[in-house]
């Protein structure tokens, strides 16, 4: 404001000292003195934004976002805010876990001011303040772990620096919304001995893999043997019942065949003449038979009365009738 007045009293002089305007100097000063007050009290606040006002030095007030206005040279803005959610880096740091490993680790954290006028009088840096204390609290945190499970428990650190800094923000007028951890860097012989471990289990991963394609390979070709071994027995026992059944049904027909064969014989001889024919026939056969013996071998074997062909025939014939006696006998029954 002090500069305005004396930008207005500048003005007023030079005005003054020109004849032709020195008649508005008192216009100019008047002039220049309202729009000074004008500017100084007409305060015009962003969305998200606030303005802490200090009446002779002391809190007076929160200027909300939008038109506001206050008394020059009693009232100044001390403090802007901004009341979005910012991003801070953390610089990267060393810690030392629970089995002396060193780890360098850095990350970021969000938060946002709640209460301008905390914000303003109960910290000198808040951003320094939760940068330090995020800091301290990784490295207590990750003191607490091993270096495997360091690796593993990432929200879990999260979570504790949150808390930890939450907690101490209240008394800042900010509060910390989260902080994610960026990267976990490990000593360059740390990084070597875990490649070879990942390596190795890999390659453990590979062979067990591996075997038990081997083993399932030797299960489905074993299933597959016995599948073709009992469909092959299966097929080989149809094969043998339905030849069996094949042979049976031959031998009933030959047997049937060779019973009409002797009943129609049978009725032959029972009819006029059959007798005679029987005798011809009988007597047929056995002189062919004869006539066949020597082409087949030359060994002969011969009934005691072979040139008795009448004795055969009458032998015959004899079977014969008594054969037509039964059924004439069958039929009188």
């Amino acid at each position: 404001m002090l500069t305005k007045l004396i930008i207005a009293i500048v003005l007023t002089v030079i005005t003054g000292a020109i004849p032709e305007t020195r008649g508005y100097a008192v216009w100019v000063f008047f002039i220049a003195v309202v729009a000074a007050f004008v500017i100084e009290g007409v305060r015009i606040v962003p969305q998200q934004f606030a303005f802490v006002v200090e009446r002779l030095g002391k809190f007076h007030a929160v200027l909300e976002p939008g038109l506001n206005l206050i008394i020059p040279f009693m009232d100044r803005v001390a403090y802007m805010h901004s009341l979005k959610e910012v991003p801070l880096d953390v610089p990267e740091q060393v810690c030392i876990t629970k089995d002396n490993t060193q780890l360098a680790v850095d990350g970021v954290l969000y938060y946002q001011v709640t209460d301008p006028r905390l914000a303003s009088y109960g910290s000198a840096n808040y951003i320094g303040a939760i940068t330090q204390l995020a800091q301290t609290t990784l490295r207590s945190v990750i003191g607490k772990m091993e270096l495997d499970k360091s690796f593993e428990s990432r929200e879990d650190i999260n979570r504790h620096i949150v808390a930890a800094l939450d907690e101490a923000g209240r008394n800042w007028g900010i509060k910390v919304l989260r902080y994610e951890i960026k990267s976990i860097t490990p000593p360059e012989s740390i990084l070597r001995a875990m490649q070879a471990q990942i390596t190795a289990e890999r390659e453990k991963r590979a062979l067990i893999a591996k075997s038990e394609g081997e083993r399932q390979q030797a299960i489905n070709v074993a299933d597959g043997k016995r599948q073709a071994a009992i469909l092959e027995s299966e097929g080989e026992k149809q094969s043998e019942i339905n030849r069996a059944q094949g042979e049976a049904t031959a031998l009933r027909l030959i047997a049937d065949a060779n019973a009409a064969a002797v009943r129609a014989v049978g009725e032959a001889i029972s009819d006029k003449g059959g007798m005679d024919a029987a005798n011809l026939k009988v007597a047929q056969e056995y002189v062919a038979a004869f006539a066949n013996l020597a082409r087949t071998t030359n060994t002969l074997i011969l009934p005691a009365s072979a040139g008795d062909v009448a004795g055969m025939v009458a032998t015959a014939m004899t079977v014969l009738d008594k054969t037509r006696q039964a059924q004439v006998a069958a039929k009188g029954a």
